[in-house]
């Protein structure tokens, strides 16, 4: 995992490295907010600019206010550019988008470690591998289509808060990926294909809808066996196209994937069996996928499979924000 988190630091300083660096206006004072506009009416006119130009290692808050508009950037906010809060105009009119997947050749060739072609891992339209930054209020979209994993958001950074966004995509909308990390999404629409909702981090859902365009799986947690918690739904609701009619809950990407629902109502296209064990039995043995309160056409817990498991009222209550997100450096989400 260390060659790994370099590597990914690597890729995080190469992307934001090939924007230019600004400056922000000597008038400007920290902790200060700042203005993304296109039509030159703000302090810069890319959020790419912005995020170069803010202090490293601050450690008090920047907010940035970005105007509607289509932002076609990929966005890197490297790990030693934290404590950051981007907020959009609306959450529709903000969209920030690319097209990158993963197979398509580097314009221009190869790039600055010798790759000649996107990955999963680099396919992102925004990269979030810094500590305590915050989205809101906006869109992020991976336009690339149905052309295999194509990455809309991908999050390294502990302590990340994506609240009132959208993030569209197809396969694999959003990475949440980090082992070790703590993910909290609230209010936000996701939608995608095959496994668009994976990763390793602790995430908590709150409140999301979940859509699926096509008959496949919503989730594939990558969860590390050490760690207690992986994707965790709460009060979200699951909805799909009209001709969607054959979707699992999950299927494990690792043998230790942890993904619970809680009090969350379920389409019609929801399988009664609900999950998938990834074609290998043996992964049944050491995931652990749950319910507690699951209501809609797709709610079913005497059909889902025998290795999966309904909490009591008692287990489904140990499974709060506090608890996920706690441990020996607790982190109080605002």
């Amino acid at each position: 995992m260390r060659t790994a988190s370099l590597l990914l630091c690597f890729i995080a300083l190469v992307f934001s490295a090939s924007f230019a660096q600004t400056t922000p206006p000597a008038s400007v004072t920290y902790p200060a907010s700042f203005t993304v506009a296109q039509d030159g009416s703000g302090s810069f006119r890319t959020i790419q600019e912005a995020v170069n130009a803010f202090r490293d290692h601050s450690q008090v808050r920047v907010t940035l206010y970005i105007k509607n508009g289509t932002y076609a950037e990929k966005l890197v906010i490297p790990s030693w550019k934290p404590n950051i809060h981007l907020i959009g105009e609306s959450r529709d009119g903000v969209i920030i988008t690319g097209n990158d997947y993963s197979g398509k050749a580097y314009p221009g060739g190869k790039d600055a470690t010798g790759k000649d072609k996107f990955s999963t891992y680099t396919s992102f339209v925004v990269l979030v591998d810094a500590p305590d930054i915050i989205l809101e209020n906006l869109t992020i979209q991976n336009t690339a289509g149905r052309v295999g994993q194509a990455v809309a958001l991908h999050v390294e950074g502990d302590r990340c808060i994506v609240r009132n966004c959208r993030l569209l995509g197809n396969q694999d909308t959003l990475f949440a990926a980090r082992e070790g990390t703590r993910q909290y999404y609230e209010n936000c629409y996701i939608e995608g294909t095959t496994d668009f909702i994976f990763g390793k981090a602790t995430a908590v859902f709150q409140g999301c809808t979940i859509k699926s365009l096509v008959n496949s799986y919503i989730t594939a947690a990558a969860t590390p066996d050490y760690q207690p918690y992986g994707f965790v739904f709460s009060d979200c609701k699951l909805i799909a196209d009209p001709a969607v009619q054959k979707v699992y809950l999950g299927r494990p990407w690792r043998p230790h994937a942890k993904t619970i629902f809680i009090r969350t109502e379920m389409g019609a296209h929801i399988l009664p069996e609900g999950w998938q064990n990834w074609n290998n039995p043996a992964n049944e043995k050491t995931v652990l996928y749950a319910e507690y309160g699951s209501t809609g056409a797709g709610a079913n817990p005497a059909g889902r499979v025998k290795w999966s498991k309904q909490l009591s009222a008692r287990e489904a209550k140990r499974y709060t924000v506090q608890a996920i997100f706690g441990g020996t450096s607790p982190w109080e989400v605002r």
